[in-house]
């Protein structure tokens, strides 16, 4: 007798839920979405109701064949994809992709009687038997906000593209989100470019007791009772006059203030605030961050107890942890800090993000128990990360307050001047004993430290008078922590969004991301200037914050998906319309004689940027601008020798999507390619001595490592040769001694790297 049949998204979310029925059903994955729009064409009906065509991708027939011969036979069929908007789309369509109803018989519940749909938010034998026990029908309700938002997305992109290849150039893209998380950095960068930078100074007094040499640091505070400001002292010259009367002057301890200040921890993690704190403590970027959680997510195999989910799920902006994690949590501090730091009552939160959705959990870990030292060994330093930081976050969450006491010190210097020192003793450390969270940017009146025992009218010690010039900042362009925050705070966006979001702006060109940070290129202001002066609506952070919260409500089954696309659609399309019109191509002409009519050539530009262009008619004559030509020649001049890897001939500098690399003169007969190297001009000691290698020995240079972007120098024969030394060898005999020390100590070996399959956003 043929066993139920379990369809999930991924093969490791299969093995994990295959390992905790024990054989009693079949489980088998989908590999994300059996259906889609088609790529070569719109495929919605705008005129009978945004009719969506879908279709079965190639890539996806076998699997469907596959799952419709095991369907055929299977007394039931369990459909236990993800329980969000997407992993619910995904159901549907299985439903229909497997002739197991269509549309008009899954909204009348007269698909197939054997389906049944299960949900959970964790994957732990308890949550997938519970799940079991009480299955529901597809809710149609979220089917239509997933199609809503892939309808709408559709219309956009495929409608306002085409717009943008006509006025600017071709393969340009729009989209709802993308642009607006593209318009922000524009604006940012505005704003830097526009900022005047002031100069200000401060005065700060190195201070001490009379009989104890322990410095501590106060800072003019206020002169003849007036308080300075934060640009109260303009000029050197007035700094240094204030030195110049402050010559000879006793120091005094004239007040001091004691607060006790109470801290409560930060709530459990979200998926934008996961992302956001991974930025911030290990570097990684928002995508990097959720592959690592579905990996945590789907199971781990630990050990002989094999594959483990070890996260609950990982897309959510839900604050609430279960009632047994609660208690679970509880049990933990109590045992691993003590009971002082357990707190009589569970410390429930509010979410203040905009259109927030409460109804799941927020991320954590599925077995509070399972310490991170305890999974240590089966991790790898990502996983490890991701999963250390989540556990302690969750602990933290449910601890005591930290308490503080807070000082402040004015000191008295004539009766004119008034200094003021700032500490901070941790009275009691709470929940700062397993976490704190990351910071953004440092504040400016961030308490210094620990300040010394003092007494009203104490005298003290000057060490030293320091006029201390500054200068005002512009503000910091986003990251991804940053970024995230923003789009979470105008409520663009949902928590399946914000990493392919990052990741498209990026891959299209209009940003780039240097020192984690980003910036618009030349394409991105070109772009984001086309559409903030004639579609307006579309980058309008409000309008999309609005779609965002219809889409919800279609989900809450509040209003009618068709309703959302009919009130964007026509004032939509009648504007693209006008502006088809009305708006010219971009030209602009430069100051450059064409080599072939002699007339000025025109920039355009393509794929990696501008370039020059003959004006005439059918022409194909191009050339490099002027600053991306003495690049080049600059970059020949460096490379000069270099000869191809495959054929031995000699290499050219040729211009790519990610920048400049060397190409074959071969090419296209012989694709040979290479980096162009900072080299430090030393070979690889390593290949030096091998017998595969010595022959063609690599190079040392520099190198940039993925997550912080740190340099180190390495061998360029990687990954056959793995030599690496963190600073840069400036002789011989320092190479040398790096070697020696890269043999004595040889670098670990990575675990191998299975790049997962993507199921849902």
């Amino acid at each position: 007798m043929s066993k139920p049949l379990i369809i999930v998204e991924s093969p490791t979310k299969a093995k994990t839920i295959s390992r905790f029925l024990g054989g009693e059903y079949t489980v088998e994955a989908s590999m994300g979405h059996v259906r889609d729009l088609p790529k070569s064409k719109i495929s919605i009906d705008v005129k009978n109701d945004f009719e969506p065509t879908y279709i079965i991708p190639p890539k996806a027939l076998e699997t469907v064949a596959n799952l419709k011969k095991m369907a055929k036979g299977a007394p039931s069929i369990i459909l236990a994809t993800d329980e969000d908007r997407e992993g619910e789309a995904i159901s549907w369509h299985l439903v229909q992709a497997l002739g197991l109803g269509d549309e008009a018989k899954i909204a009348q519940g007269k698909e197939d009687k054997r389906i049944k749909r299960i949900v959970f938010h964790e994957i732990t034998k308890t949550a997938i038997a519970e799940a079991l026990k009480n299955p529901r029908d597809l809710d149609l309700n979220l089917v239509d906000a997933q199609q809503a938002r892939r309808v709408l997305d559709r219309l956009v992109g495929y409608e306002l593209s085409p717009f943008l290849w006509r006025k600017i150039r071709y393969g340009l893209s729009a989209g709802r989100v993308q642009s607006v998380a593209v318009r922000l950095i524009v604006e940012r960068e505005r704003e830097i470019q526009k900022f005047v930078t002031e100069e200000y100074w401060g005065i700060e007094a190195n201070l001490s007791k009379i009989n104890d040499d322990k410095k501590f640091i106060a800072k003019l505070h206020s002169v003849a009772g007036k308080t300075l400001g934060k640009m109260g002292i303009a000029k050197e010259a007035d700094a240094k006059k204030i030195v110049s009367d402050l010559e000879g002057a006793e120091y005094k301890v004239a007040e001091i203030t004691q607060k006790e200040v109470k801290r409560n921890p930060s709530p459990p993690f979200t998926t934008s605030t996961l992302q956001q704190e991974a930025a911030r403590k290990f570097g990684m970027s928002a995508k990097q961050t959720m592959v690592i959680a579905q990996q945590l997510y789907e199971g781990v195999k630990l050990g002989e107890e094999g594959h483990q989910g070890l996260i609950t799920y990982m897309r959510t902006d839900s604050l609430n942890l279960a009632a047994s994690a609660l208690a679970t949590i509880k049990q933990v501090v109590n045992e691993h800090f003590g009971k002082e730091y357990a707190l009589s009552e569970p410390r429930h939160f509010t979410n203040k993000s905009k259109g927030a959705q409460e109804a799941h959990e927020a991320i954590r870990p599925t077995d509070v128990m399972r310490k991170p030292a305890d999974v240590a060994q089966f991790l790898d330093k990502g996983q490890q990360k991701i999963y250390e930081l989540i556990w302690k976050r969750t602990i933290a969450c449910q601890m005591a307050q930290a308490v503080l006491e807070q000082t402040a010190v004015d000191i008295e210097a004539t009766n004119r001047f008034l200094f003021r020192a700032n500490g901070q003793t941790i009275k009691f450390d709470g929940f700062i004993r397993a976490y704190t969270e990351g910071q953004d940017e440092k504040a400016e009146d961030e308490i210094e430290g620990v300040l010394p025992e003092l007494s009203q009218n104490e005298k003290l010690k000057l060490h030293e008078l320091l006029p201390l010039q500054h200068f005002t900042e512009p503000p910091g362009r986003y990251t991804d922590a940053t970024l995230i925050k923003a789009l979470e705070a105008h409520g663009v966006g949902r928590p399946s969004t914000y990493a392919p979001t990052l990741s498209t702006i990026q891959d299209r060109g209009y940003v780039n991301k240097l020192d984690k940070k980003y910036s618009p290129t030349e394409e991105g202001f070109l772009v984001n200037d086309m559409l903030v002066e004639n579609f307006p609506e579309i980058v309008d952070i409000n309008f999309t914050s609005h779609i965002e919260e219809e889409l919800d409500l279609i989900a809450e089954g509040k209003i009618k998906w068709v309703e959302v696309m009919q009130e964007f659609y026509g004032p939509f399309k009648k504007h693209l319309i006008e502006k088809e019109e009305s708006v010219q191509k971009q030209i602009e002409v430069s100051t450059i004689a064409c080599p072939h009519c002699g007339k000025m050539m025109l920039i355009k530009y393509g794929r990696m940027g501008k370039f020059l262009a003959c004006p005439e008619e059918g022409s194909k004559i191009t050339q490099p601008m002027p600053e991306e030509a003495a690049k080049i020649k600059e970059l020949e001049e460096k490379t000069k020798g270099e000869m191809c890897p495959i054929c031995g001939k000699g290499m050219r500098v040729r211009r790519g999507r990610f920048g400049f690399f060397l190409g074959c003169e071969d090419y296209p007969k012989c694709k040979g390619i290479s980096k162009i190297w900072n080299k430090t001009g030393f070979k690889c000691p390593s290949c030096l001595v091998s017998e595969d290698r010595k022959d063609k020995p690599g190079d040392v240079v520099e190198k940039k490592s993925r997550g912080r972007g740190k340099a180190f120098f390495a061998c360029t024969r990687f990954p056959d040769c793995t030599f690496v030394m963190n600073a840069k060898p400036e002789n011989q005999q320092q190479l040398d001694e790096a070697y020696k020390n890269w043999l004595a100590n040889p670098p670990k070996p990575k675990k191998p790297y299975s790049k997962k399959k993507k199921t849902s956003e």
